[in-house]
């Protein structure tokens, strides 16, 4: 019987890319989600049977452990970039990592993926931050010889930082950012889900591997090449903390006193903390080169999924063609 792989967190965006290679791998997966009727969608990565969501929620050790039973690799993605309801930073980032590890130690998993973050500090002014490497610090605890990934702002036809901002860019003739010259170096979910899977494979050596993409830019850089693909010219203006403060406290007291029926989706306290701080891989530290991988540049594949926010959307191109052809004419 061919080996199986259990990938909590395993239809969201970064998941869903590792069940997919796994799958072309020949391996059974198993997508550990809160609500796998919403998860159908991993079922086509494979043939019939092969890749099943099922019903896991990281607070709770029994579930944890059923998703678990029979495994013979890990992977950990889940993940929050806003705490809201029970899915605080330290429930599912701390508690929800260090339960994942010391199940898989007691079941004897072969191999742990744990997927973290660039910026990961115990001593970080967020509290996504400190989470973060508390979790990483529980997983190596229960599980030393994980494969811990740390991969800078990500990128892709599903991501939530440039899909975002586009969608603004394409209302409005201003774009403010908070923070505008915080460097980050992204990278492809694609190449992410490589290193993955060279850890669940056993290809790559326990330990801990900063991600990131072969450009370092700026915000406000990666603003003006997301406007140039979508061709749209627009005034990015970048905020102080201190004016955007209370913009992000007026969306997190929202969230408050609706008692968590409004989620802040916007801006919170904390993302403006971790804004302030460059994400981008430490001198010295293992990466992508030292898993074999060479990873993709952003100019290739953003006009692949940002088209729909062109003036044109997906016709763009051809309109342009259009006006050459009248302008010889």
């Amino acid at each position: 019987m061919s080996k199986l792989v259990t990938i909590y967190g395993g239809s969201g965006f970064v998941g869903r890319y590792i069940a997919r290679r796994m799958a072309k791998e020949g391996w059974r997966v198993r997508v550990a989600v809160r609500r796998p009727n919403e998860a159908m969608h991993v079922k086509p990565y494979g043939v019939p049977g092969q890749v099943e969501p099922v019903l896991c929620n990281i607070r709770d050790d029994a579930s944890v452990a059923a998703a678990m039973q029979g495994a013979d690799a890990v992977v950990n993605c889940v993940g929050v970039l806003n705490a809201h309801g029970k899915n605080s930073f330290e429930a599912v980032q701390v508690d929800g990592a260090a339960r994942v590890a010391r199940i898989a130690h007691d079941q004897d998993i072969g191999q742990l993926v744990h997927v973290s973050a660039l910026g990961a500090d115990a001593e970080g002014d967020s509290d996504y931050a400190r989470t973060k490497a508390q979790g990483e610090e529980a997983v190596r605890s229960h599980f030393p010889n994980a494969v811990i990934l740390r991969p800078s702002v990500i990128f892709g036809t599903e991501d939530e930082f440039f899909n975002r901002f586009a969608g603004m860019a394409s209302l409005s003739p201003i774009l403010p950012i908070a923070k505008g010259k915080t460097l980050f170096q992204p990278v492809y979910v694609d190449d992410v889900a490589r290193a993955a899977v060279k850890g669940i494979l056993g290809e790559a050596a326990p330990g801990t591997y900063e991600l990131g993409g072969p450009e370092v830019k700026s915000f406000a850089a990666l603003m003006r090449q997301m406007c140039d693909v979508i061709l749209r010219r627009r005034v990015i203006v970048s905020l102080p903390g201190f004016a955007v403060w209370p913009l992000a406290f007026g969306f997190d007291m929202l969230q408050a006193i609706s008692l968590q029926l409004i989620e802040n989706k916007v801006l919170s306290r904390d993302q403006l903390k971790t804004l302030g701080t460059d994400n981008v891989v430490s001198e010295g530290a293992r990466g992508f080169a030292d898993l074999g991988i060479t990873p993709e540049r952003m100019g290739p594949i953003l006009p692949s999924y940002l088209w729909k926010f062109r003036p044109s959307g997906q016709y763009d191109e051809m309109t342009a063609s259009a006006r050459n052809l009248k302008g010889d004419a």
